[in-house]
């Protein structure tokens, strides 16, 4: 069982495949298994690592209180232990945070960072009002209408089911997380960093609309953007056809730009 250590705190991560790395970030409800459709979907061509930030699946959760300032260095941790370079980190929602500043952290091991359903935590006037207004809009709706569509809730209620399951894994829930978004990267240091931004966003996502990712996009200068036509916040377990062929596309492309500067 791959352990990694970050500052005292025991880390689970999982490596699979092999070929150009991507690893994946999970949010506030998931951990390493939840990544089943993309691992089985894309180790035959690609090197693909899941990993339990502190507090959720099989990483430490002793602690008395979890600081997302603390999961950057996380990924970083799992980064190091396995020696990575040219990295793609993939982040879901609230692991976008956790991507974006583990790859400012390690620009030499990571190439590129898509921020799935998220701004990553940019710092940026503009970028912070329109998320906020996305979501007022958001908590008026139950929490798992937010994630997923109505209709694959009705036609898929056993996948449903199993996305509920998912968090009860979890010590660490969405409200114990603390200054998740404090200090975030300016666009100037990310352009600054070498390290090339994808935005992934679906296009029926409740809780980060299209229009704000698209003016992040705007505002970020070398930024992609890749919107999947129907698909929810949780994108990665709805529709995972067209995610896992938007994750195989952005790593071949980020790769080939990248080594060709």
């Amino acid at each position: 069982m791959p352990i990694a250590d970050s500052d005292g705190t025991s880390l689970y991560y999982e490596r699979h495949g092999s070929g150009p790395a991507i690893l994946f970030v999970h949010g506030s409800g998931g951990h390493h298994a939840a990544w089943w459709q993309q691992v089985a979907a894309l180790r035959d061509e690609f090197t693909v690592v899941t990993i339990d930030l502190r507090g959720f699946g099989n990483s430490d959760s002793s602690m008395a209180e979890f600081d997302g300032q603390d999961f950057p260095g996380d990924v970083v941790a799992v980064l190091d232990q396995e020696d990575l370079t040219d990295v793609m980190l993939v982040g879901q929602s609230i692991g976008s945070l956790a991507a974006l500043r583990a790859g400012l952290l390690r620009p030499e091991r990571v190439s590129s960072v898509v921020l799935g359903h998220s701004l990553g935590g940019i710092s940026h006037p503009e970028l912070r009002e329109l998320a906020a207004a996305d979501r007022a809009e958001a908590v008026k709706l139950p929490v798992i209408d937010r994630l997923l569509t109505k209709p694959f809730q009705r036609e898929r209620a056993d996948l449903t089911f199993l996305f509920q399951q998912m968090g009860t894994f979890n010590v660490a829930k969405m409200q114990d997380l603390r200054n998740l978004d404090t200090n975030g990267p300016s666009l100037e240091e990310i352009e600054a960093s070498g390290v090339k931004v994808a935005f992934l966003a679906g296009e029926k996502d409740a809780v980060l609309s299209v229009k704000t990712v698209a003016r992040a996009h705007e505002l970020l200068p070398g930024s992609h953007l890749e919107i999947v036509p129907g698909a929810p916040h949780s994108m990665y377990w709805e529709t995972p056809g067209p995610y896992n062929a938007a994750i195989a596309q952005l790593r071949r492309t980020l790769t080939a730009q990248k080594e060709a500067v």
